[in-house]
């Protein structure tokens, strides 16, 4: 059970710009500032008894939850797709995996590309979106840990958006040197660590309505290095996309705190503009990694 306090969220986010502001990024009047914030915060009673107990939502379950809305606006998606597309873009076509192909997003963009794609995903709703959205590609029902083909099956691996739902990069990684071909590639692209500690997890609500969050974990770039140098994984690429950090708008209304759970954290954000545009700046989203499996 996760327990979700708003104000102890936006604490968060002054203490991360104050933290900013104390090695000399802000100046003093700023950091003045967030102190005052700070107090305010804690006298606000409408925040005072708002929390949330939460759940922990496996992936299947979230993601037959979160298939129906699944292909909607996604920020991630503005992050990675420039990044892998320039990666593939650059590579030959041949037989590709999409791992934990979701609804089939880069499925399509791989089939675009020449591809003969193979989808693998562990939710059996999320495949029949694929099947319906990239029909002539092959879709498998199957576990990152245990996918459902044979060795030195495809020339490239593309997992978007799915790894940090997984406890352990090591058997997974594994899992994608067993099926690469010789002299194949790897793309992954997931959400970046800095944003996982900051509550980047997808809410969901089961079928009485209580709210759930899938299950997320923090992976540093060193995990994806001692789980992929061992299996012959070698390094061609990293990349560590940065989010947006909008502009300030003098004419916004103020919010009204503390908003509804399914638009927490990132709403949140609105009741300290200033701290989570301090806290924001050059902050990375992603994590992209190109990996080229031994020859």
């Amino acid at each position: 059970m996760i327990y979700e306090h708003p104000l102890a969220y936006v604490l968060g986010i002054e203490g991360i710009a104050l933290l900013r502001g104390f090695t000399g990024e802000y100046d003093r009047a700023f950091v003045e500032a967030r102190l005052a914030e700070v107090r305010r915060l804690l006298d606000d009673e409408s925040l005072a008894g708002a929390g949330v107990e939460v759940d922990r939502v496996g992936t299947v379950e979230g993601y037959r939850i979160w298939s129906r809305t699944y292909g909607g606006p996604n920020a991630a998606f503005d992050l990675d797709e420039p990044v892998v597309g320039e990666i593939l873009d650059a590579l030959p076509a041949g037989v590709a995996l999409d791992a934990a192909c979701g609804t089939g997003r880069w499925s399509a963009a791989l089939a675009a590309r020449g591809h003969r794609v193979i989808g693998v995903d562990s939710s059996p709703e999320m495949l029949a979106r694929a099947r319906a959205e990239v029909p002539g590609s092959e879709f498998r029902l199957g576990e990152l840990t245990g996918l459902p083909l044979d060795d030195d099956a495809v020339d490239l691996v593309v997992c978007a958006l799915a790894l940090s739902h997984v406890p352990d990069l090591r058997p997974v990684l594994a899992e994608f040197a067993r099926v690469l071909r010789p002299g194949g590639h790897l793309v992954i692209a997931d959400m970046h660590p800095e944003v996982v500690a900051r509550g980047s997890n997808q809410p969901v609500r089961d079928a009485e309505g209580r709210p759930g969050r899938l299950v997320s974990h923090r992976h540093l770039v060193g995990d994806y290095l001692r789980a992929a140098l061992p299996v012959g994984l070698q390094v061609r690429r990293c990349e560590e996309p940065r989010m947006p950090v909008p502009d300030p708008d003098p004419d916004a209304p103020a919010p009204a705190a503390p908003g509804p759970w399914e638009v927490w954290p990132w709403a949140l954000n609105a009741l300290v503009p200033d701290a989570a545009r301090a806290a924001s700046a050059g902050v990375p989203g992603l994590l992209v990694w190109h990996f080229h499996q031994r020859s």
